[in-house]
């Protein structure tokens, strides 16, 4: 009885805390960064590996249908995006209320003799971030009275599960309702990425980005505690697989990465910066850095790597002979090597190494069948187009893969063609460079396929890797508190540029292309490193990188 009153408790500070948050937008935008890394984060790195091991590839078939669809329907009829964006909301208080069901199923389960209470008290901790979410995302539509009635409703729902758990368990159970959950799931992730009110500061977007990355740090220190209880009180496979797999992944990454940050650090200092005169120069930065050749020499050994050397050479000097300008170029650059390498490049890469790990760990489940290499590059290819890597994302991309099990076509890649391979930067080509550039690409993965089986240099002792993981994590954290966490993720979304052709027939210089492109691309294109409209278009000096 007392989880289920704590478990009510923890649901009820949104609501009650609510003034004091709208009293400031510095204090919205940190509840906001709170929500939208806690609630994002259980998620990705929770419930949806749960959803694929009762669901299989399909669940997420009905996740991107929950996640996509509302938008699509939005776009598509104009005159009831309204209707949409409320049927969306019932989607997700209807999830929500099916879930607090097994929520006090659970609470009963921790109480079991054998079970550890740790998974009641993860029950408890995730209310917060639910709380807070619930109020923050419908308060404004339905009003402080309706919002009210829904969370006694909530609470009812958890107390029936709580007391009935026996007689609901079996109609609740995840694998008879694993689509519609997995719907649901994807509904609810519209609504945390899509922020469903507060301040539009457009003039000063930066000004309270601080606050939101405050707030999305105590996110991910919760979504540790929560995760790490659950891992501890509850002896899953799925939970191996999710939570430990990826800090595995993490201490095996992070002395790398901080090799390949001061490897870029270096090369910067010694001239080959994103602001070099030669176009070929500047491909060879945006395919292999060549920092990222430090990653994959280590941890898949010098065959893969002169591969990537030598086919990124190759498609450099195509790429500037043909004078394809690069999409998504470097606007500004610090003036020192120490922030190019610790601070701006971070700030770019830090989005996509996250991407990666977690991405992988999804479609790298072993309930998803995808072991046949030509499936797996056709998977690869279709997260590809839409969103354009950064080669130490890519790089990551394909450890990860390797950590899988994946064939040596689809490591290979990620390392030639996750770059290059998308919307925006086909579309500043024409048809016969595409074709080459597709042509060099299924040669180098012909001659992959030769190659021998990818293997590790170096094994360092747990103590390095865990300190290494420390000094990256309070550098990924700092690019947060500098991006907040929207901005942060929002150089991960990738569209077609816009006057396109218009660029590809200027007569400019290659530079002066390359900014003009910017100045018309505002959606974030993939980790770019200006923060909103006012980047394009006001020049200043970013702060992001002293």
């Amino acid at each position: 009885m007392l989880y289920l009153l704590a478990s009510c408790i923890a649901l009820l500070i949104g609501p009650l805390c609510y003034r004091y948050f709208a009293s400031s937008s510095g204090l919205q935008k940190g509840l906001d960064g709170f929500i939208f890394v806690s609630l994002g984060g259980l998620v990705l790195i929770h419930i949806l590996p749960e959803l694929l091991e009762h669901g299989g590839i399909l669940a997420m078939v009905f996740v991107v249908l929950g996640l996509w669809g509302p938008t699509a329907s939005e776009r598509l009829f104009h005159r009831y995006s309204e209707m949409t964006h409320n049927f969306t909301l019932f989607l997700g208080i209807t999830g929500l209320l099916l879930h607090t069901i097994t929520d006090g199923t659970a609470m009963v389960l921790a109480q079991q003799e054998g079970n550890s209470i740790l998974l009641a008290l993860g029950v408890i901790l995730h209310q917060l971030p639910v709380g807070f979410a619930i109020w923050w995302v419908l308060q404004p539509h339905l009003g402080a009275r309706w919002t009210l009635l829904l969370f006694a409703v909530i609470m009812l729902f958890t107390a029936l599960g709580y007391f009935a758990s026996e007689q609901f368990l079996p109609y609740v159970s995840l694998d008879d309702t694993v689509y519609l959950q997995a719907f649901i799931t994807g509904s609810i992730l519209h609504v945390v990425l899509h922020q469903p009110h507060g301040p539009h500061e457009h003039p000063t977007p930066q000004r309270h980005e601080y606050q939101a990355g405050i707030g999305s740090l105590m996110g991910i220190g919760l979504l540790m505690i929560l995760l790490l209880m659950e891992t501890g009180g509850h002896d899953h496979a799925h939970h191996d697989h999710s939570t430990e797999q990826l800090m595995t992944w993490l201490l095996t990454l992070a002395p790398v990465l901080l090799l390949s940050y001061a490897a870029a650090a270096l090369r910067f200092k010694w001239g080959l910066t994103p602001h070099n005169h030669s176009l070929a120069s500047r491909w060879l930065q945006r395919l292999a850095g060549p920092e990222a050749l430090v990653i994959t020499t280590l941890l898949l050994g010098p065959w893969l790597a002169l591969m990537q050397l030598s086919v990124t050479l190759l498609l450099s000097v195509y790429l500037a002979y043909a004078k394809v300008d690069i999409t998504d170029p470097h606007p500004t650059q610090p003036i020192n090597a120490l922030g190019f390498g610790f601070a701006h490049l971070v700030d770019r890469s830090a989005p996509w190494i996250l991407l990666s790990l977690v991405l992988v760990n999804l479609i790298g489940h072993p309930s998803v069948p995808l072991n046949q290499p030509m499936l797996q590059v056709a998977i690869l290819l279709l997260v590809f187009l839409p969103m354009r890597f950064c080669n130490l994302g890519a790089a990551v991309l394909a450890i990860a893969l390797a950590y899988s099990g994946w064939s040596p076509i689809a490591i290979i890649l990620p390392l030639i063609a996750a770059p290059v391979l998308n919307i925006a930067q086909l579309s500043l080509m024409t048809w016969p460079q595409r074709l080459a550039l597709v042509t060099i690409i299924a040669l180098a993965l012909l001659a992959a396929s030769a190659l021998p089986l990818w293997f590790s240099l170096i094994t360092l002792p747990e103590m390095v890797n865990l300190v290494a993981l420390l000094i990256l994590s309070a550098m990924f954290a700092a690019s947060l508190l500098r991006l907040g966490p929207r901005q942060f993720l929002r150089r991960l979304m990738l569209s077609k540029p816009k006057h396109h052709h218009a660029l590809r027939h200027s007569h400019a210089p290659h530079g002066h292309a390359e900014h003009s492109h910017t100045e018309h691309d505002h959606t974030g294109h993939g980790h770019r490193h200006d923060h909103g409209h006012d980047a394009a278009m006001v020049p200043r000096k970013d702060k992001h990188h002293h």
